[in-house]
């Protein structure tokens, strides 16, 4: 399949200068900053964790790219005990902790990058809009293959993998990452008609380690 063009979305200055700005509004306003794909996708994959028998709320979960940090602290707000955030950004993780930290939260949150391979082993790991940033990078097809093998790496066997795409579809996801992972569920999204045919707008997958 065609790899997409590279693009500032894939340059860590973007994301840095990005955060910078929402860490300023936080301090100054409150204000938490972007909730990526937004509230509804984060909702549903949610719904979907606590309905499956195979996550528990003291499952070890990482989310990669956490940006601000959000997905983990409404995970933590519905009872989840043991929560990791990771982002190659400073200004996301400073932000992140600075957000856990007002509302009093125990999650830890480091800066690391996914493609130099993770510290530590998790049941699940979940992400939402990483994989499309690496996606969108220079050498991206070498980078999304790294990216994989640190995913399958940083598992636990039987571990979970939870994507939620807006560059790729379903189809898409299980032939890229079809090596190392087996379609285990997909999460539905948010949906349009046009021209008599149904999509999605983004694509939410469950994945085993193989």
């Amino acid at each position: 399949m065609d790899e997409l063009n590279a693009s500032e979305l894939g340059k860590l200055d973007y994301w840095e200068n990005c955060y910078d700005k929402e860490l300023n509004n936080f301090h100054n306003h409150g204000d938490p900053g972007e909730i990526w794909f937004g509230d509804d996708i984060v909702n549903r994959i949610i719904q979907w964790m606590e309905m499956s028998e195979l996550v528990k709320k003291d499952s070890k979960l990482l989310d990669i790219g956490c940006g601000n940090g959000m997905f983990v602290v409404e995970l933590a707000n519905e009872g989840f005990t043991n929560l990791h955030g990771v982002d190659y950004s400073e200004k996301a993780v400073e932000l992140a902790k600075a957000i856990a930290n007002k509302q009093n939260l125990n999650i830890h949150f480091s800066t690391q990058n996914i493609l130099d391979g993770l510290r530590d082993k998790f049941d699940i790991i979940h992400d939402k809009g990483t994989y499309d940033a690496i996606s969108l990078s220079e050498n991206a097809l070498e980078n999304r293959n790294v990216y994989i093998n640190n995913v399958y790496d940083s598992l636990n066997n039987n571990g979970l993998f939870i994507i939620t795409s807006c560059n790729w579809t379903e189809s898409e996801l299980i032939q890229q990452f079809k090596m190392k992972f087996e379609s285990f569920h997909t999460i539905p999204t948010p949906q349009f008609k046009f021209g008599g045919k149904v999509g999605s707008v983004v694509s939410s997958c469950v994945f085993k380690r193989k």
